[in-house]
């Protein structure tokens, strides 16, 4: 699944990274409760030479939340992961960097947020260390859910945040693809 999206937004030259288990974590932090949950299955890749990067992350490999319940409300009621199975990054960093030189960049990535299947161009502040074999990735925003239509119910507004942090740590292998 995933492939197809990264190949579509990233070019397939020889300085292409990538990963088959990046982490994600994010944290709603409400008012009477607070709610984490991760996966480490995010997939990426990353065209060094043109700057173009496209990341996916399928729903239901999300872990950890308060209870089972909890779990599958956001599965079902929240995400609606049969619906929408998966959430994407895809687009361009916006400075000129070199990742095949060992070196840490802070650089601003730009492209198309896919959640619950409402797409929501975004910049997002992104640390990148390369090796030049390898680069790391760290970020953390914040994602509004209004932003991607994910709705609360009154009853639980209390315990679930609007604006949820996100969190994203991957390091990216150098796959050498003519």
């Amino acid at each position: 699944m995933f492939l197809s999206i990264g190949l579509t937004q990233v070019d397939a030259q020889d300085k292409v990274y990538s990963t088959t288990d990046g982490k994600i974590a994010f944290v709603s932090e409400a008012p009477l409760e607070t709610i984490t949950a991760s996966s480490k299955k995010m997939e990426g890749l990353l065209d060094a030479e043109a700057l173009t990067f496209g990341f996916s992350v399928a729903i239901r490999t999300f872990e950890g939340f308060n209870n089972g319940l909890q779990r599958q409300h956001f599965y079902e009621n929240y995400m609606e992961t049969d619906k929408y199975p998966a959430a994407t990054f895809s687009g361009k960093i916006i400075e000129h960097v070199d990742l095949t030189k060992a070196g840490t960049y802070s650089i601003r990535a730009k492209g198309q947020l896919n959640i619950h299947g409402h797409v929501k161009e975004r910049i997002i502040k992104v640390e990148l260390v390369s090796t030049g074999k390898e680069v790391k990735i760290s970020t953390l925003f914040y994602v509004p859910l209004a932003d991607h239509q994910i709705e609360v119910p009154r009853i639980v507004n209390q315990k679930i945040a609007q604006d949820i942090e996100v969190s994203i740590q991957a390091t990216l292998h150098l796959t050498g693809r003519p």
